[in-house]
């Protein structure tokens, strides 16, 4: 029996992947004059002001004064600028930017920086040393689903959230264009009909949710995002979009939004910036965290893992766990599971064959103190991308 499955993105604009946005700009920041900086950065967007707080420790100093000029720069680049939307956030009369940033921790400094095998006398190299920046359990997840899309088959992601994210950014590039028609806030979401795991039929429903001015009538923003944004990407999907419902700002009018509509956050969307539900979360964010925060870190290694398995053809689907505990280096447990059960024990010998997931050996082998790109991660999803180049979507030979 088929069964339908949704997931949802938001574009650029939306105000919690403002707060993650400028969260990340501040740890690119960091991570540009030091790489060995420590960061946990919060966003908090609403209205007129916005809060950034945290705690961190770096040779480069981070002046509240730095922070206001980064936080403006990125809001303009996002695309809040008119003020017909609400808020104009480069003129500083109409924005309070409030900075409240600590020194780390020196509980969690000793443990990142001695682990718990340095500390007890069992270290047997360089990548003992550093221990896991928290306890946690973290998810990594890779599909061929999308194999017979040609535009798409190298994402080896789930096809609804993957295409919620080409609606997205398809949306946030076309705001750019018509700024005096679009604004940067937006939501988009895609229904797809599954005949089972792993093999998507169709698109069942599309829905957005953008940010327009008055000027601009439901019914030319409906031909606008037809024309421009979906059906370009239901047409590379490999999809039958033939039945396809299509629902725009079912609310009626979406004038008002970003932070002056609603309250943004760091780390809010975290299934967005995952799986799209589709697979498990650890219930760690991203944004706004150094690398030896396995909440990132490892995410990403988890992530490599698994496409790594099924861009080798040794899985159609997999789901990679690890689990650390807080000033350990080695993990407390790896765990595997594929569309084939019998195999998962032999996955998981290759993986820990293959794959080093002590912090300090995924920082190394995926470079991620000098990625100095994290802010371009924080909108449209971290994973099957190819925008960018991200070191945890290369392909290795297992």
């Amino acid at each position: 029996m088929s069964y339908l499955f949704t997931s949802e993105s938001v574009a650029a604009g939306h105000p919690d992947k403002v707060c993650d946005q400028i969260s990340d700009a501040l740890l690119d920041e960091l991570l540009q004059h030091d790489p060995e900086s420590r960061v946990a950065i919060e966003t908090v967007a609403s209205g007129s002001q916005i809060h950034v707080v945290g705690e961190m420790r770096s040779t480069h100093e981070l002046s509240p004064v730095r922070v206001q000029e980064l936080v403006r720069q990125k809001l303009a680049a996002i695309g809040y600028t008119p003020a017909s939307y609400g808020l104009d956030f480069n003129d500083a009369a109409s924005v309070s930017i409030n900075v409240a940033i600590s020194q780390q921790s020196p509980d969690i400094a000793q443990g990142v920086d001695n682990s718990l095998e340095v500390r007890s006398g069992q270290a047997a190299d360089a990548y003992d040393r550093l221990g896991a920046g928290d306890q946690g359990i973290i998810f990594g997840y890779a599909s061929n689903e999308l194999a017979g899309a040609p535009a798409h088959r190298d994402s080896f992601m789930p096809a609804a959230i993957h295409l919620a994210h080409q609606l997205s950014r398809g949306y946030s590039d076309l705001q750019k264009q018509r700024q005096q028609d679009l604004g940067p806030d937006a939501k988009t979401q895609v229904t797809l009909r599954y005949a089972r795991p792993g093999q998507p039929l169709e698109v069942d429903t599309v829905l957005i949710s953008a940010q327009h001015a008055e000027h601009l009538h439901s019914e030319e923003l409906a031909a606008l995002l037809h024309s421009e944004v979906i059906n370009p990407t239901l047409a590379s999907s490999g999809l039958d979009a033939s039945q396809t419902r299509l629902i725009i700002n079912p609310s009626g009018r979406f004038i008002i939004g970003g932070p002056v509509g609603d309250a943004g956050l760091t780390g809010r969307k975290i299934v967005v910036d995952t799986y799209g539900g589709y697979a498990p979360h650890g219930g760690g964010a991203f944004s706004g965290k150094d690398p030896s925060k396995v909440d990132r870190s490892a995410a990403y290694a988890a992530r490599w893992v698994a496409k790594n398995l099924v861009a080798n053809g040794l899985a159609q689907h997999a789901t990679v766990q690890i689990a650390y505990a807080i000033g350990a280096a080695h993990p407390v447990s790896v765990c595997v599971l594929s569309d084939n059960p019998q195999q998962d024990e032999k996955l998981e010998k290759v993986v820990r064959e293959r794959f080093d997931l002590r912090p300090a050996a995924i920082i190394d082998r995926l470079q991620l103190q000098r990625f100095n790109a994290y802010q371009q991660t924080a909108a449209f999803g971290h994973f099957g991308r190819t925008d960018i180049a991200l070191p945890w979507e290369q392909v290795i030979t297992l």
